[in-house]
């Protein structure tokens, strides 16, 4: 067995995994190595979360957080800067209204589609 630690998306995850036993010129197909590693985090929206979203648009980690409940945006206003592959991508609200809620946390680790607001 070989111990690794992986990063994914920002998330560290110990890992444990075992090598197969004999040898691969028998018949049988070769097992694949087991890898062990915790589920990654899920994000839950809020409980007095507006209608309209504001999504990820690509996987990558929550760098700034523009906006804040209550405060009122126009269509196209930076709500959330993500950073994705070195690069900075603001998450703009897709059309006018209020912040109902902030659902992620500068720092966070988020997959394309994540919700990171919602607006009323």
């Amino acid at each position: 067995m070989k111990n690794y630690t992986i990063t994914v998306n920002g998330n560290v995850y110990d890992v444990t995994v075992e090598e197969g036993a004999g040898s691969v010129a028998t018949s049988a197909p070769a097992a694949a190595p087991a890898v062990k590693a915790p589920a990654a985090p899920v994000k839950k929206a809020s409980a007095g979360a507006g209608s309209v979203k504001v999504e990820a648009g690509a996987a990558g980690k929550v760098l700034k957080i523009n906006a804040s409940v209550g405060q009122a945006v126009k269509k196209g206003d930076t709500v959330i800067t993500l950073e994705s592959m070195k690069m900075e991508i603001p998450m703009v609200a897709p059309s006018d209204g209020t912040v109902a809620s902030i659902d992620v946390a500068a720092g966070d680790a988020v997959e394309a589609g994540t919700v990171l607001a919602t607006l009323n």
